[in-house]
């Protein structure tokens, strides 16, 4: 099968308000966390329908504001009411930590049973995958029974709060997690996180004599390097970690210093001033250069782009720039909660799972362990030949996943 043509129109915005189906209603509502945050969420309805008769799906995603996803006006037209759940760091994720995240998720559903929708159904596009697949496991635990504390050992508030229960949840494109994500596509031949072309020549993925070819000839990369790449690409994570970790224990000494009151200037200034973690050169997943690693329909190059090379020493990238905190609960492979091998076994609700077949940033062994990892003993799998924006291969709409999506919803018991 031919490989998509990629398009980058981003997860969300593909839409003008003018294209909803007449009579849509619009509703954006503002709800208060468990930990005092302000939510925002935006309710479309279908003409003439009221809440307790209609299924509400709850989009939301932690670093994208989902409130223009590309699926919206199909899922209207097909009966159904979307709700998307803004996260409090869409569109800058410099301190996103899960934990939160899921406190957002919670008072907008909240605010859904609050209103009468018989029925809510998450869809977990992309990284909303891991964030609803955590969700899930918090608010099917017991409160006492929850994380308590982030990765860097705040409190979550989560073992405190209202976490009301989702009734299925559905996935598409779904990857496994932000951390498990940056994991494969993180460059381990990084030496010196303080220079951004430090490179050790026996890691580097862009070196020819480890089996690097430009586009449009696929790369060739040895089983061995592989092996030793993937290898080295978690232990430069741990190395991100312990540096996080030392922050977070830095902070913390100057502000128990500060409240003992014997800080010094110098303690007052640490306790309050926020560190930062830049990490160089997170878009090389050998995957996206070597087309016979998990082989499927899509094109050569990454999610960000046709030339790996390129953008991987560019601006653009996962997890570029965050706090120690962030960090620790969102981008690392090793500490944070939110990924769907940790958290999927006890995400047991009805679910539909949908991969796209020439996805640059999802491949096949990632959708078979993150179905493998889902507990639920009412599973459905599909395929739909399409990047991971939706846009299919051959050309087309990009709502063909509502296809599949509507008669399963209308199917939940």
């Amino acid at each position: 099968m031919a490989a998509a043509t990629r398009k980058n129109p981003g997860l969300n915005v593909d839409w003008h308000p003018a294209s909803l189906p007449t009579g849509t209603g619009i509703l954006q509502r503002t709800a208060v966390t468990a930990d005092g945050n302000a939510a925002k969420g935006t309710l479309y309805t279908p003409t003439g329908r009221e809440p307790r008769e209609t299924t509400v799906v709850v989009l939301m995603h932690p670093r994208v504001d989902f409130s223009r996803h590309y699926l919206i006006p199909a899922l209207i037209e097909a009966g159904h009411a979307v709700f998307a759940q803004q996260a409090r760091d869409a569109g800058n994720d410099l301190r996103l930590i899960h934990e939160q995240t899921l406190l957002d998720l919670a008072a907008g559903l909240e605010w859904l049973h609050g209103v009468g929708f018989r029925r809510t159904v998450g869809l977990g596009n992309s990284g909303g995958g891991g964030l609803l697949t955590y969700y899930v496991q918090q608010s099917l635990r017991a409160p006492e029974n929850r994380v308590a504390r982030t990765p860097a050992g705040r409190p979550s508030a989560l073992d405190k709060a209202v976490l009301p229960e989702l009734d299925a949840l559905a996935y598409l494109a779904p990857h496994p997690g932000q951390g498990p994500l940056l994991a494969r596509c993180i460059d381990p031949s990084v030496t010196d996180e303080e220079d951004a072309f430090s490179v050790d020549p026996a890691l580097d993925p862009f070196a020819e004599e480890n089996g690097y070819r430009p586009a449009p000839e696929s790369s060739a990369y040895t089983p061995e390097f592989v092996a030793r790449y993937r290898a080295a690409q978690l232990a430069r994570i741990a190395r991100i970690d312990e540096k996080a970790r030392a922050c977070v224990a830095d902070a913390a000494a100057a502000r128990a210093a500060v409240k003992r009151g014997d800080g010094t200037a110098e303690d007052r200034r640490r306790a309050g001033t926020a560190r930062l973690i830049t990490v160089w050169r997170t878009d090389a997943d050998l995957r996206a250069m070597d087309q016979s690693l998990d082989k499927s329909d899509r094109a050569y190059g990454s999610v960000y782009g046709a030339d790996p090379e390129k953008t991987n020493y560019g601006i653009t990238g996962f997890g570029r720039l965050a706090t120690p905190d962030a960090w620790l609960s969102t981008w690392s492979a090793l500490s944070s909660n939110a990924a769907i091998e940790k958290a999927g076994p006890e995400m047991v609700l009805p679910t539909l799972l949908v991969t796209y077949t020439a996805d640059n940033c999802v491949f096949p062994s990632d959708f078979e362990g993150i179905v493998a990892a889902i507990g639920s003993s009412d599973k459905h799998v599909a395929g739909i030949a399409a990047d991971h924006y939706g846009n299919p291969v051959g050309g087309g709409a990009r709502d063909g996943a509502v296809a599949l999506l509507d008669p399963w919803i209308r199917e939940l018991s």
